[in-house]
């Protein structure tokens, strides 16, 4: 069976018919067909999709994106932190007649990194070593360069957020280790040491803990 197309008259002149096979004209049909209904089931996902996003109620962005966590995964977190901060508290007694100290401001926000965000690029060891000890070092030499003052902080601020982006390395709270020692003067006579302590060698403590924490979570929980 065939499909036949006829051409009467074009300018004047009768042109041939032309005949194909009828399964050849049902086949190209079909795929014709299929097509058109592809196209307009895309559109209507993309309709369907973008009216249910727009059509989602406001507080659904006041939400949480994660389910309620279990108590262990709450309690082991918030363990850690308690022993990390004791911890650094005894250190502090024992490095008080030195007139030094391990407990600065900053330690609690990486606590919260390590210990809440564990899989957070902020928690990497790589970011949060190569971040304090670089943005230590920046506050030290602005400090040298500028003094006190809203400029040695400002240039400081801006040179830490630099690095840590040019290397790689972004730790959030290693950004308040700069105005930390510009501000304090009590941290002014560890000089360059600052840049290793006390940010550098609390991390190490803090680390040892998160790996405890992290044990801890695995293994019991309830």
């Amino acid at each position: 069976m065939q499909a036949v197309f006829y051409h009467r008259h074009h300018h004047g002149m009768t042109l041939p018919s032309i005949s194909i096979p009828f399964s050849v004209f049902l086949q190209f049909n079909g795929k014709n067909e299929s097509r058109k209904k592809r196209i307009v089931g895309n559109r209507s996902v993309r309709a369907s999709s973008s009216s249910s996003s727009s059509a989602s109620p406001w507080h659904d962005w006041w939400k949480p994106e994660t389910p309620a966590p279990c108590l262990s995964d709450v309690l082991w977190p918030s363990a850690g932190a308690f022993a990390a901060m004791a911890i650094m508290g005894r250190v502090d007694q024992m490095l008080a007649p030195k007139g030094l100290s391990m407990t600065i401001a900053p330690f609690g926000a990486v606590s919260a990194v390590l210990f809440a965000a564990p899989t957070s690029p902020g928690a990497r060891k790589y970011n949060m070593f190569v971040a304090q000890i670089g943005c230590a070092f920046i506050g030290v030499l602005a400090f040298f360069i500028f003094g006190p003052g809203w400029l040695s902080r400002s240039t400081a601020l801006a040179a830490s957020i630099a690095f840590m982006i040019y290397t790689r390395s972004t730790h959030p709270p290693a950004a308040s280790l700069p105005l930390l020692f510009i501000d304090g003067a009590k941290l002014h006579h560890l000089h360059l040491w600052y840049a290793l302590f006390p940010g550098a060698t609390g991390c190490i403590l803090l680390c040892l803990i998160q790996e405890i924490v992290a044990y801890m979570k695995e293994n019991y929980k309830f």
